[in-house]
Order: structure tokens, then sequence, then C-alpha cells
């Protein structure tokens, strides 16, 4: 049974930081990708960025690129999301995902075998 475990979340205030970290357990081999999630009240899911677990590749969506940064730690199973220059709009309840293949549709919400709980995070103005 993989379990995914997101931490690091809270409130900051507007161009602050945080870095979100998601261990993953229950696994033997490595995953094909991992992605980061976001969903706003009353908005819909959407994708914050993902990389891929053998090669490091990274997406992200137009909205963080420049501002937030997706690493892994294949040792441990950790993936982390750092946010840098946060916007009250970065408001949102962050998701960790997990996927078994990494081909295709990193952004893709369905594509994802594997989620986390998530964790809230505030930014203030």
């Amino acid at each position: 049974q993989v379990q995914l475990v997101e931490s690091g979340g809270g409130l900051v205030q507007a161009g602050g930081s945080l870095r979100l970290s998601c261990s993953a357990s229950g696994r033997a081999f490595s995953f094909g990708a991992m992605g980061w999630f976001r969903q706003a009240p009353g908005k819909e899911r959407e994708s914050v960025g993902a990389i891929t677990w053998i090669f490091g590749s990274t997406y992200y969506a137009d909205s963080v690129k420049g501002r937030f940064t997706i690493s892994r730690d294949t040792a441990k199973n950790v993936v982390f999301l750092q946010m840098n220059s946060l916007k009250p709009e970065d408001t949102a309840v962050y998701y960790c995902a997990a996927r078994n293949t990494a081909a295709g549709g990193l952004g893709t919400a369905g594509r994802y075998d594997y989620w986390g709980q998530g964790t809230q995070v505030t930014v203030s103005t």
C-alpha cells in the first residue's frame, strides 16, 4: 500500500517562502513521476508541477514558473516543493501525487495513481 504524506504547509506573508515535503512509503521500486497539485476554495484542482523520478526532469505550470522549484531525493523517496515569492493567489490545499509512468501528461491529475491527504498553504497580504 503506497502512502504519500505531505508536510510543511502553513501561514506565510506575501513575498515569503515555504518548502513542502512529500514522503512516500510502502513501495520497493521507484515511481515514474511525482507531482504537486493545488486546490483553492471553490476552484478545481490544478497542476503546480511535476518531476520525473529517474531523470529529474521537471514541469511547471505557467502560474508558478520562476517562483516554485520541485526536487526529489530518490534515496529517501521524498519530493520537495520550494515556493518563493508567494502570492495570496497561491493560497490552497497542496497535494502530492505519484504515478507509475513518466511519459506524458505530467500536469494531468487523472494520470496519477496515488495521492496524499493535502497540506494547507495560506498566503496573507
